[in-house]
């Protein structure tokens, strides 16, 4: 589905509900204490998520600035964002367009990140081969690159793996084992944070890693 916000189109994608395994394998070398354990998760609702991050042109015409370090290309995604900048956007978001956004849940970004019903079992978001699908510390030449530049994934959503850290809407915290519509803890001091940046490395962009800050 298309939306339109202030003349700047953005498209989100169906991701159709499922069972996977979320959470690092036992034979990950690179793999952290808290990417365990690898838990069944089902997601009994189909839902949406954004073909891309969120670009600076977006997230200029919801709110009328441009928090970003380097914008040189407004079609780059939208960094120096809190997740509490977030909220504030999503308001203003749903208060355009009379709809209900939302951050994903972590198992939500995971499952889509993972490819769905559609999965191939990759590590990165699209790939085995991260520079095909990620902007990281190998490729990026220190920047941000615009949205759409690599491959996407196997549900057509791309940079999921890598340009800029995603925020999930839950509380960081330990997994639980086997889960149906997890949302995480019900309270913490962190929230969940996706995928890698342009200035990590690989380890940090694979599916399975998860970041956390306030």
């Amino acid at each position: 589905i298309t939306f339109k916000v202030n003349g700047v189109s953005f498209k989100m994608m169906r991701v159709r509900a499922g069972t996977f395994m979320m959470g690092a394998t036992d034979d990950d070398p690179e793999a952290e204490a808290d990417e365990f354990p690898r838990h069944k998760v089902t997601l009994t609702k189909d839902y949406f998520i954004g073909e891309t991050e969120m670009t600076q042109a977006l997230w200029q015409a919801i709110m009328g600035d441009n928090p970003s370090q380097d914008k040189s290309n407004p079609q780059s995604p939208v960094n120096n964002v809190s997740w509490d900048d977030c909220q504030v956007m999503i308001a203003k978001l749903n208060e355009l367009t009379g709809l209900t956004f939302r951050l994903p849940t972590e198992a939500e970004w995971e499952y889509a990140a993972r490819g769905g019903q559609k999965s191939r079992g990759y590590k990165y978001a699209g790939s085995n081969t991260l520079n095909d699908v990620g902007w990281y510390n190998d490729d990026s030449d220190g920047m941000t690159h615009p949205v759409k530049g690599k491959r996407p994934n196997e549900l057509g959503l791309y940079d999921m793996s890598g340009n800029v850290w995603e925020w999930c809407q839950d509380y960081y915290g330990a997994y639980e084992n086997a889960q149906i519509d997890p949302t995480g803890p019900r309270w913490g001091p962190n929230r969940v944070n996706r995928g890698g940046s342009w200035i990590n490395s690989a380890k940090f962009c694979c599916v399975s890693e998860r970041g956390y800050c306030k």
